[in-house]
This record gives C-alpha cells, sequence and structure tokens, in this order.
C-alpha cells in the first residue's frame, strides 16, 4: 500500500513541483522584469540569465536544481530498490515543467540525475564536456547528450530492462520539447546582461568568428548572410567571407582577414531584417570597398555599423514598420568584376509575365544599384526549364552540359543546359551567352527558394558569374494562386458575394491553423487568406505555404500551391514539433461526423425548416436583415464542416490509398440531382412519341409535348417536385449572385432535356462496382465522402436561404426607388447594406448610384480579361503590357520602375538640400536617386529620374512605398519645371505634360 501512494504522490506532486514558476517569482522579485513578456517567453534558467543577469541566473539554477533533487529523493523514499521509479519521477516534473511551467527541465533532470547515479552523471558530464568544449555545435550537442545519457544507461545497467526504457523515455521526452520550443539561446547576444554575456556566449556554442562556409542563423547575422552561406553551401559561387554579430571584437576578424592591395576587400551590411520578405532595406545601409589594409578595415567595420543609425536608414524601418534590432557585418573578398548588374527572376513592373530582368554595365555591380547610371536593359524569357527546375527544387544536383563559349565538363549552377531554349530583348555591350547564363541562375535561385521571386547582384570577372547578393522581391509578394480558389469559388465575383464568403472562409481555415499551430499562429493574420484580383478570387500562396511550413509540411508547399508541385515527406523534427496540433485536430476529425449528426438536428434541420416555412415577401428591411444575420451564424457552423468534410475525405482516401472505382458520390446533392434527373428522362422517353418528330430538340417543345399527354403531365409534376427538392442548386453552389434552378429553371429544364435526346451510358458515377462487399478501409473512405455530401447539401441550402433573403431585399428597395435594376444589390457589401438598413450612414444613400455603376463597370472590363494564375504582389497589373517607346511630342519615354498612375504637380530638385514642402500630389523630377532620398520618397506621390533603371535603389523604395516611378528620362530636370501638371504611368514608363 506504501507504494501505491507512493506513486500517487510521485504523478501528483511531481508535476505540480515542475510547474512551480519559481524562476519567473525570483526573477521579477529581483528585477521587476516579466519573463513570460519577454524574449521567447520561455521561462527558463537561460532566460534568467539572459534577462536578469549573473544573480538571477545562479538563484534560478538553484531553484531548479532543488526541484530535481527533490522528485528523486521522493521516489527514492517509497521505492527505495526501484530506480525506474526515480527516473519517472523525473519524467512527471518534466512534464509539469513543460506543461505548466513554460520550460524544458534540463536543469531539474541534471541535477536530479546527478543524485540518481552520480556515476553515469559524472561519465556523461566528461564525455558530453569535452566535446562541447572542443566542437562547440550546441543543437547537436544536446540531443548527443541524451543519446549518451540511454547508451551509458545501458552499459552500466543492462539487466534493468525498467530503468532503460524509463530513461530513454525520459531523453525522448526532452529531445520533443527541444523541437517544440523555442530557445534562448538563440536570442542575439548583444542584448544579454553584461554579467552573463561570457557565459551566455560560451553555452551559445557558435565560434566567435563565423565565416560563409558554415551554416548561420538569420537570428544572429541577418538574412543577407545566412543566405550567402546557404548559396556557398549549395555549391554557386560566392566570394569568401567572415561574419561579425552585433557587439562582437572585430580584432579576430581583422588579423584573419589580412587584407592587402593585391587582394582587397569589401565591408557589407547584413542587419536584422534587412533583405527579408517584407523588407528589402536596398542601399540604406553603407558599404564600403577597396579595403588594402587592417586598419581600413576596421574603419570600415566601424563606419558600416555606424550607418545602422544614419537618419535615413532609420526613417526607412520606421515607415516599413520594422523594430530596432541589430547590425552584422559581412566581409568579404572582392571581386574585381569585368561586367556586373542585378537580375530579378520576375518582372517587378510588369508582375505578370515570365520574363526575367537583368541591368549590367561594365565594372562593378555598385555602379548598377547606385541609380548614377542608367544601366543596358535586358529581358529575357526562357523555355524548357521546368523539368531541370523542379530536380533543384528537391535539392538535387542536376548534370546538364552548358550551351556558353566555354564547355563545362560537369554540373556548374552557372551553366545553361542545352534543353533550354532563350530569348532575349535589349541592346547593348553585354554578350548574350552572359545574359542567359545569369537569366537561368536566377530562375535557379527562385526554384531554390520555393518559389519566392529572387533579386540579385551578380558579377562577371572573366571566368565565372559570381552571386554577391540575393534576397526576395519584396514588392512581388504575397504571391496570390488560382490554383485552389478557381475549384472553390470559380467565376467573377460580385462584392456581396465577396464580402460574405471571405469572412467565413478565412475564419474557418484560421480556426483549423490555429487548433494545429497553437500560439505559434498568434502573428498570423488570417484575414489576408484570401483576396479578389480584378474580380477574381485568389488564395494567398505565400501565408499558406508559411503556416504549411510551419506546421511541418515539406519546404516545396509554396510549390504546391502554385505550380502543381509534388510533396514530399515531411521531416520527421516539424512532425514532432507539430504533434500536439496534429493530434488536437484528429481529434476533430474522429468526431467530425457525431458533432455534425448533434447540429444537423438541434441546429440546422429545424432551422431550414423554420427558413423554408416564412414568408419572407412581406418582410421589413430590418427583419430581412435579422433573417441574414440568422442565416449567417448557421454559415458560419456548416462552413466549418464544409471544409473539414472533403480534408478528411481526401486524407483517408490517401491514407487508406482507396481507388476512385471503389468510391460512390451518390449523396453530392449535384450527383443525387443529375441522377433523378436521368431516372426522369428515362421515363419521359417512354411516354413521348418517336424522339425524330419532337423538333426541335428544345426544353419548351419537349415540356409543351409532355403536357398534351395525360402521362407526360405526370412527367412534368414530377420535374417541379424535383425543382422543390433540388431548388436550391445553381450553375456556381458558392456564389449566391448566381440565381437558383428555383428562380430560374431553364438549366435544369435544358440538362433534362439533353438526358432524353442522349441518355449518358449509366445512372451511377463511372468506375464504381457494386457487385463487391467493400473493405473496411473502403468504408472508412465511403462515410466521409457520404459527410461531405450531407453538408454539401446544407450549405447549399443555406446559401439558397440568404440569396432568396437578399433578393427580397433587393425588391423592397427598388419599390422605394433606392436601386433600379434587378441585381443591383450585388454590386454592394454587406457592410453597406447594414448600414443602409440600420441608417447609420446617411450619406451613403447618395452614393449608391455611382458605386454600382462603377463597380458593374468594373466587373464587365474584368470579365473581358482571362485571370491569371499567378499574381505576384498586392498590386495586380493592368490590362496594357507593352515596354515600347512612345513618341509624342507631349509626352517623354522612360523605363517603368514602379507601377502606377498619378496626376500631379512637378517639383524639381536637382540635390537633397533643395527640398521644400512635398505633399501625395508632388511629383518629384531628380537627375538621380540613391538611399538618401527615401524620406523624400516617403513623401512624394510620384517619381521621374534621369538616370537609373528598375532595380537602382530608389526604384526599389519607389515600389516598396507604392508610389509610380519613371527612370531613364533624359534631361528630365530642365525640361520640366515646378509647378507643371503631369501624369506618371509607373508601369509603361511614360510621363506626359498636361500643361
Amino acid at each position: 500500500m506504501t507504494q501505491v501512494w507512493g506513486a500517487l504522490l510521485i504523478f501528483i506532486i511531481c508535476p505540480l513541483l515542475g510547474g512551480l514558476p519559481l524562476i519567473q517569482w525570483i526573477t521579477y522579485g529581483l528585477t521587476r522584469r516579466n519573463l513570460a513578456q519577454l524574449g521567447t517567453g520561455n521561462i527558463s534558467v537561460s532566460a534568467a540569465f539572459y534577462h536578469g543577469g549573473t544573480l538571477v541566473g545562479v538563484l534560478a539554477v538553484l531553484s531548479e536544481a532543488l526541484k530535481g533533487i527533490a522528485a528523486v529523493l521522493l521516489a527514492r523514499q517509497f521505492f527505495p530498490t526501484q530506480p525506474q521509479w526515480e527516473i519517472i519521477a523525473l519524467i512527471a516534473l518534466v512534464l509539469g515543467r513543460y506543461w505548466l511551467g513554460r520550460g524544458a527541465g534540463t536543469t531539474n533532470v541534471v541535477w536530479g540525475y546527478l543524485v540518481h547515479d552520480w556515476v553515469t552523471a559524472a561519465l556523461v558530464f566528461l564525455v558530453g564536456g569535452i566535446s562541447f568544449t572542443i566542437l562547440r555545435e550546441r543543437r547537436s550537442g544536446k540531443l548527443g547528450v541524451l543519446l549518451l545519457l540511454s547508451l551509458m544507461t545501458v552499459l552500466r545497467h543492462p539487466q534493468n530492462g525498467p530503468l532503460i526504457v524509463a530513461t530513454i523515455v525520459l531523453c525522448g521526452l526532452i529531445a520533443w520539447i527541444y523541437q517544440t520550443i523555442p530557445d534562448d539561446l538563440e536570442l542575439s547576444d548583444s542584448n544579454v546582461q553584461t554579467s552573463s554575456r561570457k557565459l551566455f556566449r560560451f553555452f551559445q556554442g557558435d565560434r566567435s568568428l563565423l565565416t560563409l562556409n558554415q551554416p548561420l542563423q538569420v537570428s544572429q547575422v541577418g538574412q543577407k548572410a545566412a543566405t550567402l552561406s546557404q548559396l556557398k553551401r549549395w555549391g554557386y559561387a560566392v566570394p569568401d567571407g567572415w561574419v561579425l554579430r552585433a557587439g562582437d571584437d572585430p580584432s579576430t576578424l581583422v588579423e584573419v582577414a589580412q587584407p592587402l592591395p593585391e587582394r582587397p576587400l569589401i565591408v557589407r551590411s547584413s542587419a536584422i531584417g534587412e533583405d527579408s520578405e517584407t523588407a528589402s532595406a536596398a542601399g540604406q545601409y553603407q558599404s564600403i570597398l577597396n579595403i588594402t589594409s587592417s586598419a581600413a578595415l576596421e574603419q570600415a567595420i566601424f563606419h558600416c555599423q555606424a550607418s545602422y543609425n544614419l537618419p535615413s536608414a532609420a526613417r526607412y524601418r520606421h515607415d516599413r514598420g520594422l523594430a530596432d534590432t541589430e547590425m552584422a557585418v559581412l566581409v568579404q573578398r572582392q571581386i574585381q568584376g569585368v561586367v556586373s548588374g542585378v537580375a530579378f527572376s520576375r518582372d517587378p513592373v510588369m508582375r505578370d509575365t515570365e520574363a526575367i530582368v537583368i541591368e549590367a554595365l561594365p565594372g562593378m555591380a555598385v555602379r548598377v544599384v547606385s541609380g548614377q547610371f542608367t544601366p543596358q536593359y535586358y529581358r529575357v524569357w526562357l523555355e524548357g526549364t521546368e523539368s531541370i527546375l523542379s530536380v533543384i527544387r528537391q535539392g538535387q544536383p542536376a548534370n546538364q552540359q552548358g550551351c556558353n563559349p566555354q564547355t563545362f565538363a560537369s554540373w556548374n549552377p552557372d551553366s545553361l543546359p542545352e534543353s533550354i531554349t532563350c530569348r532575349v530583348e535589349g541592346e547593348g555591350q553585354t554578350p548574350h551567352w552572359l545574359i542567359q547564363q545569369v537569366a537561368f541562375l536566377v530562375r535557379q535561385l527562385e526554384a531554390r527558394f520555393h518559389g519566392v521571386p529572387q533579386d540579385i547582384e551578380w558579377t562577371y570577372d572573366g571566368q565565372q558569374v559570381w552571386i554577391l547578393q540575393a534576397r526576395p522581391i519584396t514588392t512581388l509578394l504575397p504571391i496570390w494562386t488560382r490554383k485552389i480558389a478557381a475549384e472553390v469559388i470559380p467565376g467573377y465575383i460580385h462584392p456581396l458575394t465577396w464580402s460574405i464568403n471571405r469572412p467565413l472562409t478565412c475564419g474557418v481555415w484560421g480556426e483549423i491553423f490555429s487548433l494545429v499551430l497553437g500560439d505559434r499562429a498568434s502573428d498570423l493574420n488570417f484575414n489576408d487568406t484570401a483576396t479578389l484580383h480584378h474580380s477574381a478570387a485568389y488564395f494567398n500562396a505565400s501565408l499558406l505555404g508559411q503556416i504549411f511550413r510551419r506546421m511541418g509540411l515539406p519546404p516545396e508547399s509554396l510549390e504546391f500551391l502554385t505550380r502543381g508541385a509534388k510533396f514530399t515527406k515531411p521531416p520527421l523534427r516539424s512532425t514532432l514539433r507539430n504533434l500536439p496540433g496534429l493530434l488536437r485536430l484528429l481529434q476533430q476529425e474522429l468526431k467530425l461526423e457525431k458533432e455534425f449528426e448533434q447540429d444537423l438536428a438541434h441546429g440546422f434541420e429545424p432551422s431550414l425548416d423554420e427558413l423554408t416555412r416564412q414568408s419572407i415577401d412581406q418582410l421589413t428591411a430590418d427583419a430581412l436583415l435579422r433573417r441574414i444575420y440568422r442565416i449567417l451564424k448557421l454559415l458560419k457552423q456548416a462552413t466549418y464542416y464544409s471544409i473539414l468534410a472533403p480534408l478528411s475525405a481526401a486524407l483517408r482516401q490517401a491514407v487508406f490509398n482507396v481507388p476512385e472505382s471503389q468510391l460512390t458520390y451518390n449523396l453530392m446533392p449535384e450527383v443525387a440531382s443529375l441522377q433523378a434527373l436521368q431516372q426522369l428522362a428515362a421515363q419521359a422517353r417512354i411516354v413521348l412519341p418517336s424522339l425524330q418528330q419532337v423538333t426541335p430538340q428544345t426544353s419548351d417543345v419537349v415540356f409543351s409535348t409532355l403536357s398534351a399527354h395525360p402521362s407526360g403531365q405526370a412527367i412534368v409534376r414530377q420535374f417541379n417536385q424535383f425543382l422543390e427538392q433540388y431548388g436550391y442548386l445553381s450553375e456556381v453552389a458558392t456564389d449566391i449572385a448566381v440565381p437558383t434552378w428555383k428562380e430560374n429553371p431553364q438549366p435544369a429544364r435544358d440538362l433534362f432535356t439533353q438526358f432524353v435526346f442522349n441518355p449518358p451510358k449509366s445512372l451511377h458515377p463511372s468506375g464504381t462496382d457494386a457487385s463487391n462487399a467493400p473493405s473496411w478501409k473502403t468504408r472508412q473512405v465511403q462515410r466521409r465522402l457520404d459527410l461531405k455530401g450531407r453538408v454539401t447539401a446544407v450549405y447549399s441550402r443555406l446559401l439558397a436561404e440568404l440569396r432568396w433573403s437578399v433578393v427580397s431585399l433587393e425588391e423592397h428597395w427598388r419599390s422605394t426607388g433606392l436601386l433600379a435594376e434587378t441585381g443591383d444589390l450585388f454590386f454592394l457589401t454587406f457592410d453597406e447594406i447594414e448600414h443602409l438598413v440600420t441608417g447609420t450612414r446617411s450619406e451613403l444613400r447618395r452614393q449608391i448610384p455611382d458605386l454600382i455603376r462603377q463597380r458593374r463597370a468594373q466587373l464587365e472590363s474584368d470579365r473581358q480579361r482571362s485571370p491569371a494564375m499567378l499574381v505576384y504582389g498586392n498590386t495586380p497589373p493592368s490590362q496594357p503590357n507593352a515596354h515600347d517607346r512612345v513618341s509624342s511630342g507631349k509626352q517623354l519615354q522612360g523605363i517603368g520602375a514602379s507601377p502606377g498612375q498619378i496626376e500631379g504637380q512637378v517639383k524639381v530638385l536637382r540635390s537633397l538640400q533643395q527640398s521644400s514642402e512635398i505633399t501625395k500630389t508632388t511629383i518629384l523630377v531628380v537627375p538621380y536617386t540613391d538611399s538618401g532620398w527615401a524620406p523624400l520618397l516617403a513623401q512624394a506621390g510620384g517619381l521621374v529620374a534621369e538616370v537609373g533603371g528598375q532595380l537602382s535603389h530608389g526604384a526599389i523604395v519607389a515600389r516598396e512605398y507604392k508610389i509610380p516611378a519613371v527612370m531613364d528620362v533624359e534631361q528630365a530636370t530642365q525640361r520640366f519645371q515646378d509647378g507643371q501638371r503631369i501624369r506618371l504611368d509607373g508601369q509603361r514608363g511614360i510621363v506626359e505634360l498636361l500643361d
């Protein structure tokens, strides 16, 4: 009985003891700092050292050590001859530490295990400590110690199976926790308390002198250095270099680098947040070239670090919503380029084109990005790349032979495979074979980075192409895809339909993703999941790809959404990290059918019956709005099932590997309705006279002929009953702007007529085999398909009730003169309808005719174009796709550098010192732009520059501020005068003088 009480005490007291927040109390008591609101949010010993200093850290170690010792001694008191219980007590302690205390429990286990078995602990400490001191690899070191602990236990206690199992479980639990919580040692050491900095840096386990040959963490060295490191390890030509983290002493780097006149170096910034997917920080920080001495290198590092605090850089971060963090410094061997330039894997101005944009000049790349020279401009189209790029996406070598003047004996990432054809547009002195190589290189990098468009700086030294920088094209993000959206909500969408569908769909998807991700979903805005471009629905592939990767899905998630790439197996580490969330999702899937049955019986069916019986013709606008609110509440609940049921069916079919031929879709309302029509048409063929005599073969003639015979009249009555049963369906089930069959039975009549004259071969879906009894696996999938059909019926009926309520409201407002035509209401948003009913926006009534007219015209215009499968950025391309020069007395042609149109007044500035009052109606006319002009661009409405291209710093900043910009307008500062009105087309590169 004593041991029973002992087990109960272990399983109750140890978790509570582990969850006791002693570290948080100690830190707050001594420093008044709340660890839960700092850094990673962990309540850990390393967090105490980082945020509280040495004293707080030491007290934290003592408090957690006492917990581990107490747990072991408690188990020993009740189980003196069964040491496995001491490990079980530590497992319970760690679980409480994780679930309640937001920590990993490492300190608890270290000290507890020391009391449990000091010999094994000493051996592990000796071997692991020596290895860590020499190798300084923290991540692999932690997992190595856990493996070593298990191995030592097996070697020292080979006969004690329970102890071995318990130890392995403890080590596996801690390893799993390491994958699920952030590591405080990943935080920057520049913000650590001074008294703890040396100790913190030692346990960070990273070598003080970092090089581009080793894996680098973005959080420590910035995106630029981390990306170049990744490219170098992939085998691309990246100049050798070193990285100095913020706060590190540069003396070691200066001593190792040893710049010489014949071996110059370049110092560049790699700030945290620079070159990210949200901000490029192009030209905001200082780069220093031609460094030939150690003294000059020290000065260059100082000046580069100081440029982080320049007013223009601080203004840029403020405007982009970037936090002030810190800057690492990148020191590289300087390549003496013969030809250099920049390249975009997708055109940042035209957006919807497959063209690659390249700008080049003789010499080094700085001449192109400076904006003080007009570069040679090229557009390149590659064909036949998909098979090779698909291999590259999977990280495999693609052994191909290059087609430039040199012959590569083996794969070279700069070479152009023979299978690829290339078309180059543009004139200049740069050899076309070099432009082709750069084009293929930048498209490769896009594939490497999972389809995210890339902007690179490159240089050619006469022997090979070097990559100097690679970063996402911020203005081409996010990437919007029609791949899934076109199936969910096809066609061109009315404003009312979208204003209702978007919050429903995005909200439910957000709930599902949050279920899996937990706290890791807190920074995601699920309202950005979908949008309309030119009245067509698109899903945010960038956001969904980010969500998929957080859920542990493979890195090619973005290509799956945009180009249909196949998934590989997700990495085990990500799967383990998301295991709790996936188990929660599995739990929801297993009880999905039961919950739907309950909601159907107690919610959906009673409400639908009541809605069907209610006469809406005489309802007031207020009553109709209340009815709509009720339907929307039911629709939100139904949307949850309409998403999870198909997802569940697809997953079950994939897991159980059930072929389509073994499944039926008879409960899907669109299938069931077709089968009913086919059966009715079969009866009609018996009743009708010879079909050749029924001419013309139209629905009007068929129904007229049927109505002339008593037996045919029965068919007509059955058809009307069919409309009563399936009248909620329409040609586009998810679009409430499309009339239902009940309102417009013509589509159903035409379909019936088609079945009469052209009967299908079978009344059942092709491929089904009813003769064989389904297997257990097939039944599991079929149950979800049947559930999907029932859910679809409920969802479609609710949408039909919503449409009929909206139509009734429209008829009411047409009778009062507020609306003029049938269908007008669908050009308003639901928010606007609410304001009209409640009268909260009196001015809206006057605006209604213009709003409807503009939106109707926009929808008609959008219907004249074919929606692109992909849209890069939040501004879809306009219809003109010309890049031709325009010649007109009042028009000047330049290079379109930032899309958009504006009419405004000219302000000529020949230098920054001339700046005066600038507003959003001001169009700046300048000789050139570099990073220093950024504060003025933030205030202006448009930009015209005499020199520069699409990839100059000024053009990039203009795109980020979303103002139209035209570069390379010759003598612009002489041609225009202050106060003149001009029109700017930043996409076509046209400047038009209006007066």
